[in-house]
């Protein structure tokens, strides 16, 4: 069964593998401790998880079934509040995830996202231009900052119709959601900052209409008779596809190459035909999911965990909260074997739940797969010698146990 004691989640995600294993010692779920002593029940196992994230008992719904928060004993100024208290497809449940993500589907459509494949590519050559020009210099340079991060932000800028001058308070209030240490006056200032941002953007997406996401979102909310989105939800949708939209792909394109500039063996796989940019990109999705941690699940009933294949006598409380420890199930010995945390791109067993699992599985996954197929041959067919500058060990992770990537990822050319 497992002990079943609390662990304390660290909130600044300083060791996520660590914490992860930690976490898998336990047992395939145990109960933890999130930021201001509130409890969940993490689950690690790859098969129990995908079991649970499919259970019709199980809801996004805090309004419905989370008791905590239908009590009001969670504060505006806990860290996780604006992934609690949003009102869209991510927290909803039932027929009205269903409504939600039907008229958001109208909006984000895969033909839209196929479209901007010559646009993603132009973005990359002209980032890569830029980097070159420093690296000629002998110059290190953070790839994070120069080529993860902007390239993402500057496709979901466009996709969104965002104003360019917008762009660095858009970093600021995305990159304030995914702080997971932040204080409470630091919680509470982005949340106003995030709203007002996405309330500007639909003032001027209703005054001056176009072909990209916000507008057809906002059709989504004016013309659709009883099925609508409500004005609220229309602003928590932009909140949720807008910074889930990018960090998810600047965390894989950054994981992506740390992981070959550290396993050069495995970057001769591809080199020499051996596997494919694809398999990189699923084997770091698996390996170093870009969401170490999802909050949060509530149980709709007890759920006695044996009847889903998971550890007898444990029992989920009627509206206990569960966490996806997807990091941890990234790296399950159960699914993948011994080496399950080894990077290895010839591995045949690549599946993975780093962009969710069921009906609430990640609407963007094919948009960024799509960047990472782009970006990560560009890099490294214009710098073969790219290598680190820094030693691995003095790199430091995101302040977040939600956001799994690096604060930075400073580059050479050896």
């Amino acid at each position: 069964m497992g002990d079943q004691s609390r662990l304390v989640i660290d909130p600044t995600g300083s060791d996520i593998h660590g914490e992860a294993d930690r976490i898998r010692e336990k047992g395939p779920v145990t109960r933890v401790e999130l930021p201001d002593g509130v409890e969940a029940w993490a689950v690690s196992s790859t098969e129990l998880l995908k079991r649970l994230l499919t259970d019709p008992r199980v809801s996004k719904d805090p309004r419905r079934h989370w008791p905590v928060w239908i009590n009001g004993e969670i504060s505006p100024e806990w860290p996780l509040f604006t992934w609690v208290a949003v009102q869209n497809m991510f927290t909803a449940y039932g027929g009205e995830h269903k409504r939600l993500r039907t008229l958001v589907s109208k909006a984000f459509t895969a033909r839209r996202s196929a479209a901007m494949q010559p646009r993603i590519e132009e973005i990359t050559k002209g980032l890569l231009d830029r980097i070159a020009e420093a690296l000629r210099k002998g110059e290190p340079i953070d790839l994070r900052e120069e080529f993860c991060y902007p390239l993402p932000i500057q496709v979901i800028s466009e996709l969104f119709g965002l104003p360019e001058e917008k762009g660095s308070e858009l970093r600021a209030v995305v990159d304030g959601v995914f702080h997971t240490s932040a204080t409470p006056e630091e919680v509470t200032d982005n949340y106003a900052r995030l709203y007002a941002a996405m309330g500007e953007l639909v003032i001027l997406k209703r005054e001056l209409p176009a072909d990209d996401l916000t507008s057809g979102l906002i059709a989504a909310r004016d013309d659709e008779g009883d099925t609508r989105l409500s004005e609220q939800e229309l602003l928590d949708t932009l909140v949720l596809m807008i910074s889930a939209g990018h960090e998810t792909t600047v965390n894989l394109i950054d994981n992506a190459i740390h992981a070959l500039l550290t396993h050069p063996e495995q970057l001769a796989h591809v080199r020499e035909g051996r596997a494919k940019w694809d398999d990189v990109i699923e084997e770091t999705l698996r390996v170093q999911a870009p969401v170490a941690s999802l909050p949060l699940r509530y149980a709709v009933e007890d759920l006695e965990l044996s009847e889903l294949g998971g550890p007898d006598g444990v029992v989920i409380g009627k509206g206990e909260a569960i966490l996806a420890a997807y990091a941890a199930a990234g790296r399950d010995p159960g699914k993948y074997g011994e080496d399950a945390s080894r990077f290895d791109v010839t591995r045949l067993d690549k599946e993975h739940l780093a962009f969710g699992y069921g009906v609430h599985h990640c609407l963007g996954a094919p948009l960024g797969r799509m960047e990472a197929r782009i970006a990560l041959p560009a890099l490294f067919e214009r710098f073969p010698g790219l290598a680190l500058a820094v030693p691995q060990e003095e790199l430091r992770p995101v302040d977040s146990f939600i956001s799994n990537g690096h604060r930075a990822l400073p580059v050479r050319l050896s």
